[in-house]
Order: structure tokens, then C-alpha cells, then sequence
């Protein structure tokens, strides 16, 4: 029996797969689009919010350390993403790589935890979107009638309508197919990066030196406004750490972390990519290095503008420019945050569609699933349904004790992928790879390293919730996803039905 849940997928049959007329996506993205997806989903929320929170509780100005730390962590899986994105140009991202080196029931595992991941990350980056619209709308004198705004928080029956509704307009993006998603991802990315540039460029002529000194704080120096009380700390994690010195920028790294959720899923387009040998490493490594250095770079100011101690918990940014004699700029950024997360919305939804579009073509899920668009060449029907259930579960659920597993799914991913790479490499040698990890296994292993320390700092509650929806993976595989596997039936000699 182990032998059968261990049994690994060829990648030549993998790559054959893609193939099938019925079941080929359309390769349309170039290394550009790759970039502009990686950066588009990097940069959302967490450079607006997070920086805040841990120089006040954490690091201080030694913030941009945190996000050094956290960028070398992803920099590490990044480099395992990269060799296996190449060499297995498949949908599906880590999946598909765990059923090319670890198995069946591994590959499983991982895929089930990525559907729980990019649904749960879609979900809760529509409802903060929700939160950012209807602030912008009350600013212009506007308001959502009652029982259709924001659901977090509420005591009553409603439904966030606007969460719903962009979860639905992007769904109808994805369907009609990948160059169109890519063009309107590059123009609302440029939008994000100018906000961005803007507060770097402008917050540079109000640094003020003395904000600097200590730069890594020994203590905190208050205890007003901690970060503890921060609903967006609360939405992430349910904790915040609180401890100074050169470990509370490490203890920063595991939050800030969240801000870089999302790199990963520029490998579930590695199938739609014109040539992913080439462009795959190049989107992956290439988003990872842009958006940490301006992390860094909005770190260094945004400390140097306000002393840390005073930089507020849910608007670092903006408030920082208030606080300067600049409200000007406060607007802007809520509205290039707005208008930043549509794009994080639309690429979390694309990686939960192309990883279950993986699982179904290889038979664990139902192959009705895995039947593509006559037209647009896009995985339809799954894309239809996951966006319609996820715009269910972002208008009714406030998500706020849920969305922790967005962090504990993708740090899983990076430890399997990090080994994968290391057992492809010993099982086979022989495999053309464009891409490949220097210094293996050293690399992969300080991957895992890295991300399990994550992992560990995460809350107690994560694990238990992340256990639950793990066993439920595995009752669904044993009672449909074994039986109904197309490589089990392929080693059994039976002949495969298309669809």
C-alpha cells in the first residue's frame, strides 16, 4: 500500500498531459507578465500596515532588517521555486512538483493545503479591499446601506456586497482568459508601484535623523498603542510578539513575513508561459528582489520620518505624513492600497484555480474539472465555482480567526518544495534544468530551516485548525482521490477517458 501512495508522476508524462487539446492551457505570458503577477501580489497590505507594527513592538528603525530577514527567507524557497518551475513547467506549483519527486499522497497533502491557502488568502485580502472602499466612500460622504458593508466585527445578519462583487468581476477576468488578466494586473501594479515611489521619494525630504537614534531599540520605550490591539495583527496572526534587541528582528521577520505571501503563485502559470526554462526563474526571483528592496526602502523612510514609538498600528504610512503636516498624502495611499489589492485578489484566485485545474486533470479530483474553455483556453469551470464560493465566503465570514492559516499553508509549501528539490535531484539526475539551485542540499536545507522557525512562531490555534483541515484532505483522498487516480489506472493498464 505505501508503494501506491508514494508513487511518483514522471514529469515527461506530466509535460505530455499539457498536451491533450481538451485539457492545454493557452501560453501566453512572457517574463514581464511574470514579474508584474510576482510583484502584483507581494505588494498589498502588509507594506501599508506591517512596517508600523513591528518598529513599535519589535525592531524599531531596524525594521528594514526584519524585512531583509524575511526577504532571505523567501529568497531561499524562491531559488527551489525556481529550479522546479523549470524543469516541471506544469499548473499547479508545488503540487504538481511534490508528485514528480515525493508522491502521490504528499502531492495530495500540499495541493489540498494550497486550495485551503490561496482561497482563504482570496477571501480575506476582498473583505480588507471591502474596508478600504467603503473608508474612501465615507470620506467623499458616502455610505453602504446597512447590512452590506464590512462584515468584520458585525453582531448582525449582513453580507459585504462589495467583497462579493470583486471576487465576482475578477472570476469573469480569469475566465476570459490570461493576457487580458495580465494587462490589467500591469496597470493597476504600475498604479501600486508609483504609490509606493511616492511616499519613498517624498518621505526622503522628511527624514529627520534624530528618529533614528537607537536604531535597534534594547526596549520598548511605551506601552500605549501596542500592536496587540491592532485588527489587522489580530486578522493575521491573533498575536504579536512583543520583545526588542537583535531577536526582536528575527521575532519581526516571522510577521512582516506575511508581506511576501504570494511569490509562490507565479509558479502555478508556469503551463500559460510562452518559455518557462527561461522566463519562470527570472518572474520569481526577479518580483522577489524589486519588492523587497522597496519594503526596505519605505522601512528606512517611514522610521526616519516619525520616531517609531509614535508610528500608528493601522496607517503607518499615511498617518506618518499627517503627522508631518502632509494629509495630502494620506488619501493617496488608502487609495493606492485599494487599489492595490485587486491585483492580490485576482492572483490568489488564479493560483487556487491552475492548482486545482492540476488536481483534476491527474484524476483526485473530478475530471470534469480539468475540460478547458473552447475559446479562451482558461480552466472555466473550476474557475467559476471556487469564485463563486469564495465570494460566498467573503461577503457572509469575517475571516478574522481563519486567515492565520494563509501563513501556516504557505510555509508548508516552501518546506516541500525545498525537499523535493533535493530528492529530483537524486532521483533524477538525468532531467534537463534550465534553472538550478546553487549549493544543494545546503540551499534547500536552510529553506526548510527558515520556514519551520516560521511556522513555529505561529499560534497554537493556527496548527490545531490546520490539522483539522489536513484530516479532512486525507478522508477525501482515501474515499475518492486514490481510487479515481489517472496514474494509478495508467500503471494498472486501463484506458483513460478524456474527460
Amino acid at each position: 500500500m505505501s508503494s501506491t501512495l508514494f508513487r511518483t508522476k514522471k514529469v515527461e508524462q506530466s509535460i505530455l498531459d499539457t498536451e491533450e487539446p481538451e485539457h492545454a492551457l493557452k501560453k501566453s505570458l512572457s517574463a514581464l507578465d511574470l514579474t508584474v503577477f510576482g510583484v502584483g501580489v507581494i505588494i498589498g497590505t502588509g507594506i501599508f500596515v506591517l512596517t508600523g507594527t513591528v518598529a513599535k513592538d519589535n525592531a524599531g528603525p531596524a525594521t528594514a532588517l526584519a524585512f531583509v530577514a524575511a526577504g532571505v527567507a523567501c529568497a531561499l524557497a524562491a531559488l527551489c521555486y525556481a529550479e522546479f518551475a523549470s524543469t516541471v513547467p506544469v499548473a499547479g506549483s508545488a503540487y504538481t512538483f511534490s508528485y514528480a519527486s515525493l508522491g502521490e499522497l504528499p502531492a495530495w497533502i500540499i495541493g489540498w493545503d494550497l486550495v485551503l491557502e490561496f482561497a482563504l488568502g482570496t477571501a480575506v485580502v476582498a473583505v480588507g479591499w471591502s474596508g478600504y472602499i467603503q473608508s474612501l466612500m465615507e470620506n467623499a460622504g458616502w455610505t453602504m446601506p446597512a447590512g452590506l458593508g464590512s462584515r468584520e466585527g458585525a453582531d448582525t445578519f449582513g453580507f459585504d456586497i462589495l467583497a462579493a462583487a470583486l471576487v465576482l468581476v475578477l472570476t469573469a477576468i480569469l475566465v476570459v482568459g490570461m493576457k487580458l488578466s495580465a494587462r490589467i494586473t500591469s496597470l493597476v501594479v504600475a498604479i501600486k508601484v508609483t504609490v509606493v515611489l511616492v511616499v519613498i521619494v517624498a518621505g526622503a525630504f522628511l527624514i529627520e535623523g534624530k528618529n533614528y537614534d537607537p536604531f535597534i531599540p534594547k526596549e520598548k520605550p511605551v506601552e500605549a498603542g501596542s500592536s496587540l490591539d491592532s485588527p489587522l495583527i489580530q486578522l493575521m496572526f491573533g498575536w504579536a510578539p512583543s520583545n526588542f534587541g537583535v531577536m526582536g528582528i528575527f521575532t519581526a521577520a516571522s510577521v512582516v513575513f506575511f508581506a511576501f505571501i504570494g511569490f509562490d503563485v507565479v509558479a502555478t502559470a508556469a503551463e500559460e508561459t510562452k518559455n518557462p526554462q527561461r522566463d519562470m526563474p527570472r518572474g520569481i526571483i526577479g518580483s522577489l528582489i524589486i519588492c523587497t528592496t522597496l519594503y526596505v526602502l519605505v522601512s528606512i523612510v517611514v522610521t526616519g520620518m516619525q520616531h517609531y514609538s509614535q508610528l500608528s498600528v493601522d496607517a503607518p504610512l499615511a498617518d506618518a505624513f499627517k503627522a508631518t503636516g502632509h494629509p495630502w498624502f494620506a488619501g493617496f495611499i488608502s487609495f493606492g492600497a485599494a487599489v492595490g489589492l485587486t491585483t492580490v485578489c485576482m492572483i490568489l484566485l488564479l493560483g487556487q484555480t491552475r492548482v486545482f485545474f492540476a488536481m483534476s486533470r491527474d484524476g483526485l479530483l473530478p475530471r470534469f474539472f480539468s475540460r478547458v474553455h473552447p475559446r479562451f483556453k482558461t480552466p472555466h469551470r473550476p474557475t467559476i465555482l471556487l469564485g463563486v464560493l469564495i465570494a460566498v465566503l467573503a461577503g457572509f465570514t469575517p475571516l478574522t480567526e481563519l486567515a492565520a492559516l494563509v501563513n501556516i499553508g504557505t510555509l508548508f509549501a516552501f518546506v516541500v518544495v525545498a525537499v523535493g528539490v533535493i530528492i529530483l535531484r537524486k532521483s533524477r539526475p538525468d532531467l534537463p534544468r534550465s534553472f538550478r539551485t546553487p549549493w544543494v542540499p545546503v540551499i534547500p536545507i536552510l529553506s526548510v530551516c527558515a520556514s519551520l522557525w516560521l511556522m513555529i512562531n505561529l499560534p497554537a490555534e493556527t496548527w490545531v485548525r490546520f490539522a483539522i483541515w489536513m484530516a479532512a484532505g486525507f478522508l477525501v483522498y482515501f474515499l475518492y482521490g486514490r481510487s479515481h487516480s489517472r496514474l494509478a489506472r495508467r500503471e494498472e493498464g486501463e484506458e483513460l477517458p478524456t474527460a
